[in-house]
């Protein structure tokens, strides 16, 4: 296909993007893994659209700044901004399959509950989905066939992942961009992530894995021992020779650990896709060859944010942050904060307000100026004393042959210029004495 068919698929979306955009529509047969693709990121996109939509309706201003926010201007303009966006893909996205005389799936129902329980909750969870959002599409693209509709779902992919930079910052614990690369998943992983949070049935022609969730309450991190919860984790089901799978973006196979010792090991921060297996062979991360006769249930995602960054912290109204991670899994909530020294006064109550470019300008100008000149004051005194110290030791030298002779080059007022002129005591250097500089 040419490049006009690439701008007539994103055209499609009709009025909402374009109000002159004609209905375009594509001719000829799309391979059937394509149309599933692209049914599938719409349900996606719908889910994550309305988790903001609910979330904007119901939360205030005053939410936002009660869940650590120094203001609620900067979280909500993102979570407005991310939900547009959401929205517009899926519009796009339902125009596309309509232009291949597909019908797109609209009869699915979402129930965000668990996660809309505070701020706090919703926005560790808009980490976990927007992370889902870049590996479905990063794990999609191996379905698809058409090079036009994957440049199109490419497109959103780069789109989903400014998102989730968003929301690592807006974590307050995470690391903006905390690996060189993502995780990829499949649907059917994908849909383990995210099932939880369908009201009802919602076919999408994809199979599910069983779902997993992490049970650990407050902080986790290197050193924690991970606990989950399962429907394929039964009384019936014997868990002794079963590992848990974890996995990093870039790595080229998981890290897997007995189950019942699955213990966060060191080095790991950001997000983590996290299976349990029936045996110990590592799975590859590799969507096309990862194996799936040994799965048990997941993925689940966690996040262990052990390199919290400066740029969280003035999301947060510049309130620090403590290094211990964070984990959290789909339906359940992520534990994001801070810690501080119990005996810490200041960590008992902060006050923070929001500032102006300009504003922080001039501070940041005036502190270079105090310290600057606070260094000048503590580099002249130290100057002044070198010179007191210096004319005090020259007031009574001795002479070069070792006797007592007194110094005529000696400043006989410390502080005061040294009108001495002459030849020094050992005769080697001619004083010229003080001498006024001209025009000073």
């Amino acid at each position: 296909m040419q490049l006009s068919s690439f701008i007539a698929l994103v055209l499609a979306a009709g009025p909402v993007l374009v109000s002159a955009a004609p209905a375009t529509r594509f001719y000829g047969k799309r391979a059937a893994s394509d149309v599933v693709v692209l049914k599938f990121a719409d349900v996606l996109e719908q889910l994550e659209s309305g988790f903001y939509s609910q979330a904007l309706q119901k939360f205030q201003q005053s939410d936002f700044t009660t869940a650590g926010f120094g203001s609620s201007t900067v979280p909500i303009e993102q979570f407005k901004s991310i939900q547009q966006d959401e929205a517009t893909h899926s519009t796009v996205l339902q125009g596309a399959l309509q232009s291949l005389g597909q019908s797109p799936i609209t009869s699915c129902k979402f129930n965000f509950d668990s996660a809309l329980t505070d701020v706090a909750t919703m926005a560790a969870t808009a980490r976990i989905v927007e992370n889902v959002g870049v590996a479905a599409y990063l794990g999609g693209a191996t379905l698809i066939t058409d090079p036009v509709i994957l440049t199109a779902a490419g497109s959103i992919l780069t789109v989903e992942a400014r998102h989730q930079t968003v929301l690592n910052i807006l974590s307050g614990t995470g690391t903006a961009i905390p690996a060189s690369f993502d995780l990829a998943l499949t649907p059917s992983e994908v849909l383990a992530i995210a099932s939880p949070f369908f009201d009802g049935p919602c076919d999408l022609g994809v199979p599910a894995n069983p779902t997993l969730s992490i049970t650990n309450t407050g902080s986790v991190g290197p050193g924690t021992l991970l606990t989950f919860n399962s429907p394929a984790l039964n009384g019936s089901v014997s868990m002794d020779n079963m590992f848990c799978q974890m996995m990093l973006g870039g790595q080229p196979m998981s890290i897997p650990l007995p189950l019942s010792q699955c213990i966060v090991p060191q080095g790991i921060n950001g997000p983590v896709g996290i299976w349990i297996t029936s045996d110990g062979q590592p799975l590859l991360n590799n969507v096309r060859d990862r194996a799936k006769t040994q799965l048990v249930a997941g993925p689940t995602m966690a996040f262990i944010d052990t390199q919290p960054q400066s740029l969280g912290q003035l999301a947060h109204g510049g309130a620090g942050t403590g290094s211990s991670g964070s984990s959290g899994s789909s339906g359940s909530s992520a534990s994001t904060g801070s810690t501080s020294s119990a005996t810490d006064p200041v960590s008992t109550s902060v006050s923070t307000r929001t500032i102006s470019p300009s504003e922080a300008s001039s501070i940041i100008a005036s502190a270079s100026s105090a310290t600057s000149t606070a260094t000048d004051s503590a580099v002249g005194a130290s100057a002044a004393t070198a010179t007191a110290t210096d004319s005090a030791a020259s007031a009574q030298p001795s002479a070069g042959n070792g006797s007592s002779t007194p110094n005529p080059a000696a400043n006989a007022t410390p502080g005061q210029p040294n009108q001495f002129k002459g030849n020094s005591t050992d005769g080697s250097v001619t004083v010229n004495g003080w001498t006024t500089a001209p025009g000073q």
